[in-house]
């Protein structure tokens, strides 16, 4: 039903050069911009986070990458042109328990990944968005920003995790769940850095008992090119749909 391989391990660390670096200057608006070596690659850092939600519209973001696809448990194609096209409110849920858990964890976790892993140059600036100009429908905030010990460039993802059922465990079992693949796939799209390093927090309860896992997942670029010229396409195809009104074929979600 999909082509996307699954080439991701468990975290490790392999040589390549870098083609440039991270350059900041201040722009209008209190925002900053930076471009990446040769690329058109743009960084900004909103004021605050009522800013970052506004220039979070006319794109797609990582987390809208799966349903593209066929690949969202939660959102289909359909439903999300409908909210992109302005047809219906995207439910908002950053009050619940576990979006708030999320949220609150993140820091720690990123921190925690510093401490494990001191390998990696960590760092994080707070509503950021990153634009590149060869993909302008496209837009990538992120958990983190790695430099690793041959100066190349990664992403940090974090997710937190209520395991409910054993099927929700088998999808992290030596892979990395398709809607969250999706995710990491755009956010190298956009960065067109070099790697990604998932790190995932997997709470569950047996018996009254609380346990949780930690999984890290790194994803090389090089292996997932094919992967992300897919994804690309598809959500090009995608947003000339947003653009033009034109209603996109359903493509039925992942169960």
């Amino acid at each position: 039903r999909h082509r996307f391989l699954y080439l991701t391990v468990a975290v490790g660390f392999g040589p390549g050069p870098y083609w440039g670096r991270l350059h900041r200057v201040p722009t209008a608006g209190g925002l900053w911009q930076g471009k990446v070596g040769r690329m058109s690659v743009n960084k900004y850092i909103f004021k605050s986070r009522a800013e970052w939600l506004e220039g979070r519209k006319g794109h797609i973001g990582g987390s809208d990458a799966s349903a593209c696809v066929g690949m969202n448990p939660y959102k289909d194609n359909v439903q999300l042109w409908e909210e992109k096209r302005g047809l219906v409110i995207p439910e908002d849920i950053s009050d619940r328990d576990y979006v708030r858990y999320g949220t609150e964890a993140e820091k720690h976790l990123r921190a925690l990944f510093a401490m494990d892993y001191p390998q990696y140059q960590v760092t994080y600036d707070e509503d950021n968005m990153f634009i590149n100009t060869a993909y302008p429908w496209m837009h990538a905030s992120l958990d983190g920003e790695l430099v690793d010990n041959d100066g190349r460039h990664g992403i940090l993802e974090i997710k937190t995790t209520n395991i409910l059922q054993s099927m929700q465990r088998e999808k992290w079992r030596d892979r990395i769940p398709d809607n969250y693949f999706c995710q990491v796939l755009h956010y190298l799209a956009v960065t067109e850095y070099d790697f990604a390093v998932l790190k995932a927090q997997l709470k569950s309860d047996w018996g009254g008992e609380l346990r949780i896992t930690i999984k890290h997942y790194l994803i090389e670029r090089k292996d997932v090119e094919e992967d992300i010229k897919y994804l690309v396409e598809a959500e090009r195809r995608f947003w000339d749909c947003v653009v033009t009104g034109r209603r996109p074929d359903l493509i039925l979600p992942a169960i």
